[in-house]
């Protein structure tokens, strides 16, 4: 999978640069994201990728010295079950 690190979001790109998959993690502060939104086409759905999309934004927030407040319920329940990310939260 081939995701794109954009400033405050993880996204997934068709061959025809359609949107297929992305996470936004938008600054509240300077040391603080909001993990808002989750999105993963339908002809995607069933293949985890919203859960690789997580692990690289989770990943990319604490390589940035940050911390996440995730409000998007996918990203509440992701968290929930990887306790390896615990550190990063707010």
């Amino acid at each position: 999978m081939n995701f794109i690190h954009n400033p405050n979001q993880i996204a997934l790109y068709g061959d025809s640069q359609e949107l297929l998959a992305e996470v936004t993690f938008p600054n509240l502060n300077a040391t603080t994201v909001n993990i808002n939104h989750t999105f993963v086409d339908p002809s995607l759905r069933g293949q985890g990728i919203a859960g690789k999309l997580l692990l690289e934004a989770a990943e990319e927030i604490r390589t940035q010295g940050k911390l996440a407040l995730p409000t998007c319920s996918y990203a509440v329940q992701w968290f929930r079950e990887h306790g390896e990310y615990q550190d990063i939260l707010k």
